[in-house]
């Protein structure tokens, strides 16, 4: 066998070792992605050209859409030294496996076949178009979406959110930052908060999901809306000076009302005000992944991971 395709072949089992690696330490979506390196490796290892091919194929497509992904997710000042990286990763690979099947296939040894990694590579990439993925960093959605939740969330087509779903969207008050609330109020609804709690439309609700933290009530957060105080934003002043018709918030055409389930404790629509139609950016729909952030320093069969919460469904 070609020197290079070996050095190929020791390289596709050294990704499956990091991926098994980051698998074990709490990242079990990398599990399924050693599988593709694994058959390369073996692909490569029984001389088949186009098992190296293939994987450069899949290097190549990551190369082309996952920095897309990450800009996505993170903004171009976020986002754009992790591209740089990744590119030069991806295309290192991508030319390694592709002279490696190019050193099998002078050398006259067995093919293997082409259509399993072109599959493979788009399935690796019609994701991107659909789904996005994000990391919940404040408590404001306890008990339903915890801190260290991972979260899938359908970007394509974008839906029009209910009362009642939970929404991921681009922060009103700083674009660069994605919050996720449970879209309260659609545009024409009416909303007041007595006592904690919720009525919509005249009628009181029912919130199994919401928790509340603080026994006390406290004017504004609890009896909404009212005169605000303390860290209101000019959005919610405008809120309350424009839209509040008979002591309830009237939510206007193309803005959504949004607020957390731990209702005491959450930075929401009473704050900063609607959530315009043109900020959401989807709705989540799988918790993929969950760790315990104040358990970081812990190793996962000591409690770090929160393996139930895995593939839960929101």
């Amino acid at each position: 066998m070609p020197i290079i395709a070996r050095i190929a072949a020791v390289v596709a089992f050294i990704i499956v070792g990091i991926a098994v690696i980051h698998a074990l330490s709490g990242q079990v979506i990398d599990l399924p992605l050693a599988l593709v390196p694994l058959f390369a490796g073996i692909g490569i290892v029984r001389a088949r050209a186009r098992s190296a091919y293939g994987y450069a194929l899949y290097q190549f497509v990551q190369l082309l859409f996952l920095p897309m992904f990450l800009l996505r997710s993170e903004g171009l000042t976020a986002g754009f030294p992790r591209i740089i990286a990744l590119a030069a990763v991806l295309g290192s690979l991508g030319v390694l496996f592709l002279f490696a099947g190019r050193s099998l296939a002078v050398a006259g040894l067995e093919r293997g076949w082409a259509w399993p990694w072109t599959a493979v590579s788009a399935l690796a990439t019609i994701p991107v178009f659909f789904v996005q993925a994000f990391v919940v960093p404040t408590p404001t959605m306890e008990n339903t979406i915890l801190v260290g939740d991972h979260l899938l969330v359908q970007t394509f087509p974008k839906p029009s959110p209910q009362r009642g779903d939970i929404i991921v969207f681009r922060y009103p008050m700083d674009a660069s930052q994605s919050f996720v609330k449970r879209c309260i109020g659609l545009p024409g609804d009416h909303i007041k908060v007595v006592d904690k709690d919720l009525y919509l439309n005249g009628k009181k609700l029912a919130e199994p999901y919401v928790q509340h933290i603080f026994p006390h009530i406290e004017p504004y957060r609890d009896n909404f809306p009212a005169e605000p105080y303390g860290p209101v934003y000019d959005r919610a002043r405008k809120m309350l000076a424009e839209n509040v018709v008979n002591g309830e918030v009237v939510v206007p055409e193309g803005n959504y009302f949004a607020m957390g389930d731990n209702r005491d404790n959450s930075l929401d629509s009473r704050y900063w005000g609607f959530v315009p139609r043109e900020n959401i950016i989807g709705k989540p729909f799988l918790i993929y992944e969950s760790e315990d952030q104040e358990e970081s320093g812990k190793p996962n069969w000591r409690g770090r991971v929160r393996w139930r919460r895995y593939f839960q469904l929101l």
